[in-house]
């Protein structure tokens, strides 16, 4: 019991040094190996023999094959309290694969038919040993091991038990990228090449780590940029990631995400498929899926791991997901089944580009477990493809079991159809041909040169890892074969769809491909015509958090949320948006306004008292016809300039009023129509004159009425102001202070035409800006001013006899003006738009119209209408006796 304790701590102690020193450590260890038999019989620390059995057949030349011809699928919980049931670590007794059967059988025909080719490798038999991995990293790296010590019971991979075992030059697998991995830090220890026919790990793609490492797939790095070029293309944006927790699965769903993240998508969710157990986490993925909004879902899986989660996701009838697979399960005969149709109906996913073996179909058909009784994997076949037992096999034989013969024939085993890991193990086995062959060839070019005769010596296996990296050659359907400097075949994917025919199998069909290769447009390509999808009339399913944006829109963050999930938020005034799912709204120029839609820019409409604007001509038709009013008022005046009312009234002040009251009028033209530099310059001096000297003469009626009446009492000094002169006086004063207004307004800062638009949105308001609003509220107030006098001055001698009540109108008409323009103020402040300009020629014409009808009517109706009062005693009050 002492030494074995001892022996154990040596292995503890140890057991660190062997990462960094692993040849010298397996050379200790196999001179120990007697001392270890020895202790054998005390029944501790002993090294378990392996079972593990394959195909070997001999041959100048060795190449070493890992296929995973059974599926590991037994689950029981470990208690490590007790060693493991002897199945649970070598023995795959459940799903036997055919299609990885075909793998195998696919290298045994490449191998053949190198030793048949008279100028590949000529005169060279080549050897294989393959074995099976049953899809664990473990045991492939355990049979590994075995296959470099020899087929030794125990495995010492430095030390080889057949002489014939130092003939290997390199190994073709494993299929998995986890497997791949393990196996490929061992080989790479001893440079021997190593070529996977279906692992896409971009890890494996680190020549620092695994230097030996060659595939004749692409990395799963160009797949993550395709898988996340074609979510983009079919616009979903929400999309669920789930995968196996290997390397494969854990780095596919990083650079994926990555790659859809950068595409402007969001990830739902992240599901890891325990690949130790993958039923234990299947419920929880199921409900994962089930309780998500999610219609599209990434799976970066092998078949086998996929398969339980299936099953729980057919166990709650879930549907209407859309799948988009990995190229590890896309074609995988263990998925794609009837059975689970109604939960992966319309997947869709990256296969490997397709190929052609032209002799692989008469060599399936061809097989025959008599004729190679060596192939224990054949027999498996025949039994599960014929549905019988070999009689040498008693475990589960009764009489009742169908007996194997041999001569069972039931159709072809095998129909030509789309090839894809299949062809990547035929020419990752003539890759290596190739490469052996450059090798040789130099050698016996060298020999020849120096006239030796060359016999053949193995080549080392650095030499062969040197020679793959420049192996070029085309394949029998014309492809291209040759690796990158990281031992990557050019990423070249085909596009597939899952398709179900009438009789109810499922199909891989084409539907598009991937070159990663090239940085061109045309690497990708979809018929989406083609497709069959898992919705009612095959419409390309939607997957999206919240829906896009319509134009006129643009997308808000909702707080907590990824960027995916947002809300529609209405552009705001002034702004378009003109595509969907807008992140910003765009403004309009400064003389272009959103449309309804708010999806384009238009021009704002101009607006402006328009001469076409009803109400435009409204003002003026009124402004021309009242304007004709004052001028027929001066002609009726003009013919009765001799009667005694006319001359009472001071017959040239009032023709100067009429013609003053015409002009006012008509200067309310000047505020209609396309504001112009000169009409604005010109509109508001011309109405504040021409009022100035309508009120002036307004005025100056009144004085002379105050004057004359005042000056009737004896011995008023009043007498000599009864002339005309104080009339011009008047007139001319109240004029020329207006001028003075005006002229200081022009020089300072004169109207000018200009374009608003911020007054009114989506107008642009064409006005006339005042400059100097003071000069121009000065003019008005002047004019204000002016009337109040006038109007105190009436008032005060309203008293008037009745037959010359002149105060009394022009109390009246002063009133009433006076009442225009007070209301006007509000009004014209409160106005927008070509509504300012209306509402002053509003007042203009109001205005006017007052003095009109307050002074001229009563006169104009007693000339008229009453000619008989239209006398000086009437006038003088003593024609009422």
């Amino acid at each position: 019991m002492l030494l074995s304790a001892l022996w154990c701590l040596l292995v503890l102690f140890l057991q660190p040094l062997i990462s960094y020193h692993l040849p010298c450590c397996l050379i200790v260890f196999s001179l120990l190996t007697p001392f270890a038999g020895g202790l054998a019989g005390m029944g501790v620390c002993r090294a378990p023999k392996s079972d593990i059995t394959g195909l070997y057949r001999e041959g100048n030349i060795v190449i070493g094959g890992v296929f995973p011809v059974h599926v590991y699928r037994v689950y029981q919980q470990l208690s490590y309290r007790s060693p493991p049931p002897t199945e649970l670590i070598s023995i795959c007794l459940l799903s036997f694969v055919p299609l990885t059967f075909q793998w195998l059988q696919t290298l045994l025909l490449a191998v053949q038919e190198i030793s048949a080719s008279p100028y590949l490798l000529p005169n060279i038999t080549l050897g294989v040993h393959l074995f099976d991995s049953c899809a664990s990293p473990g045991r492939a790296l355990e049979g590994i091991s075995w296959l470099l010590s020899g087929g030794a019971s125990t495995p010492i991979p430095n030390y080889h038990w057949r002489s014939s075992m130092s003939s290997l030059v390199g190994v073709v697998g494993d299929s998995s990228s986890a497997s791949s991995l393990a196996m490929a830090r061992l080989l790479g220890l001893y440079r021997y090449p190593q070529i996977s026919y279906f692992s896409t790990s971009s890890l494996l793609s680190d020549r620092t780590q695994f230097p030996s490492f060659f595939r004749t797939v692409p990395s799963d790095i160009f797949q993550s940029k395709g898988l996340a070029q074609l979510v983009s293309y079919f616009g979903w944006t929400w999309i669920g990631m789930m995968g196996e927790d290997t390397d494969y699965g854990q780095e596919g769903i990083r650079t994926t995400t990555t790659e859809i993240l950068r595409s402007g998508a969001c990830v739902a969710f992240t599901g890891y498929i325990l690949t130790s157990r993958p039923d234990r986490n299947a419920p929880y993925l199921s409900r994962v899926i089930i309780e998500s909004n999610v219609s599209v879902i990434v799976v970066f899986s092998s078949g086998s791991n996929f398969v339980p989660v299936v099953e729980e996701l057919l166990k709650h009838n879930v549907t209407g997901k859309t799948w988009v697979a990995s190229e590890s399960w896309s074609t995988s005969a263990l998925v794609s089944k009837e059975k689970y149709w109604r939960v992966l109906k319309g997947t869709i996913g990256f296969a490997l580009h397709s190929g052609h073996i032209s002799g692989l179909k008469q060599f399936m058909n061809s097989l025959d477990p008599k004729k190679t009784p060596d192939d224990i994997f054949l027999k498996e076949f025949w039994e599960v493809n014929f549905r019988c037992k070999w009689q040498i096999q008693e475990v589960g034989w009764t009489n009742s079991t169908n007996v194997c013969t041999g001569q069972e024939s039931n159709g072809p085993l095998f129909t030509d159809g789309i090839q894809r890991v299949t062809y990547s193990v035929y020419i990752a086995v003539y890759a290596l041909a190739w490469a052996l062959h450059g090798i040789l060839m130099s050698r016996q070019r060298a020999c020849l040169q120096i006239h030796k005769t060359h016999h053949l010596k193995l080549p080392l296996p650095l030499q062969v890892m040197d020679s793959m990296r420049t192996v070029h050659f085309e394949a029998e359907d014309g492809r291209n074969v040759y690796f990158d400097p990281n031992g990557n075949l050019p990423a070249v994917y085909d596009i597939v769809n899952w398709q179900m025919d009438p009789a109810g199998n499922i199909h891989h069909v084409k539907v598009g491909n991937y070159d990663g290769s090239t940085e061109d447009e045309n690497t990708f390509s979809v018929n989406t015509s083609s497709i069959q999808w898992n919705t009612e009339g095959s419409q390309v399913p939607l997957s999206f958090c919240s829906r896009s944006c319509p134009i006129g829109f643009r997308k808000a963050a909702i707080l907590g949320k990824p960027i995916c999930c947002f809300q529609c938020v209405p552009c705001p005034s002034g702004e378009i948006s003109n595509q969907t799912d807008s992140v910003d709204c765009f403004r309009c120029p400064w003389d272009q306004w959103p449309n309804n839609q708010k999806d384009q820019c238009i021009l704002k409409p101009v607006e402006f008292l328009s001469c076409d604007d009803p109400v435009g001509v409204t003002l003026i038709t009124s402004s021309v016809i009242s304007s004709i009013i004052p001028v027929a008022l001066l002609g009726l005046f003009i013919n009765f300039k001799t009667t005694p009312i006319v001359r009472a009234n001071n017959y040239l002040l009032s023709c100067v009023l009429l013609v003053s009251l015409s002009l006012c009028f008509l200067c309310s033209l000047g505020f209609i129509g396309y504001p112009q530099p000169e009409k604005c310059l010109l509109r508001q001096v011309a109405f504040g004159m021409v009022f100035a000297l309508c009120i002036s003469c307004v005025l100056a009626k009144t004085i002379t009425v105050v004057i004359a009446f005042k000056a009737t009492k004896p011995g008023s000094k009043l007498r000599k102001w009864t002339g005309t002169k104080v009339t011009y006086l008047v007139t001319g004063l109240g004029v020329l202070l207006q001028l003075g207004i005006c002229i200081i307004w022009l020089s300072t800062f004169p109207s000018f035409p200009e374009n608003d638009i911020q007054t009114q949105p989506g107008v642009i308001i064409a006005h006339c800006n005042e400059g100097f609003p003071t000069a121009f509220w000065c003019m008005l107030g002047y004019l204000g001013l002016l009337a109040t006098i006038s109007f105190v001055l009436a008032f005060l001698v309203r008293r008037l006899p009745d037959s010359f009540n002149e105060a009394k109108y022009i109390t009246f008409s002063m009133l009433a003006f006076l009442s225009v323009w007070v209301s006007f103020i509000p009004a014209y402040l409160s106005a927008r738009g070509k509504y300012t300009d209306a509402m002053e020629v509003f007042a203009i014409l109001s205005s006017t119209w007052a003095l009109v009808i307050c002074i001229f009517l009563p006169k104009c109706f007693i000339i008229i209408f009453q000619p008989e009062l239209n006398n000086k005693d009437s006038l003088m009050g003593r024609g009422k006796k």
